[in-house]
């Protein structure tokens, strides 16, 4: 099973910017859709942004045009840039193989916290 390490998060005045990474311990070249997620306090996960080759990357309506997500095969990493941080934004963040039904997914890396003040 691939490993997830997501790291980049931390604290930012609105208005700002931060870029995430996710690097995985082995291959994500097979994997054919990476996501990443969010979960603020006190409400469920949810999907950010999905990337999968040959089709427009998808973003969550409330984040179009201020986060942009890409990937990098060779190095095993995916990308989340933040701009325009809304204290709304903050959360925990996480990166994982893309799926319509989150549940589904067993398994999570520790995640990166994000926390944007106002």
């Amino acid at each position: 099973q691939v490993q997830l390490v997501e790291s980049g998060g931390g604290l930012v005045q609105a208005g700002g910017s931060l870029r995430l990474s996710c690097a995985a311990s082995g291959s994500i070249s097979s994997i054919n859709a990476m996501a990443w997620y969010r979960q603020a306090p006190g409400k469920q996960r949810e999907l950010v942004a999905a990337i999968s080759a040959g089709i427009p990357a998808y973003y969550a309506d409330s984040l179009k045009g201020r986060f942009t997500i890409s990937r990098d095969s060779a190095k095993n990493t995916v990308y989340l840039q933040m701009n325009s941080l809304k204290p709304e934004d903050t959360a925990v963040y996480y990166c994982n193989r893309y799926s319509p039904v989150i549940a589904a997914i067993n398994y999570w890396g520790q995640g990166t916290q994000v926390t944007v003040s106002s």
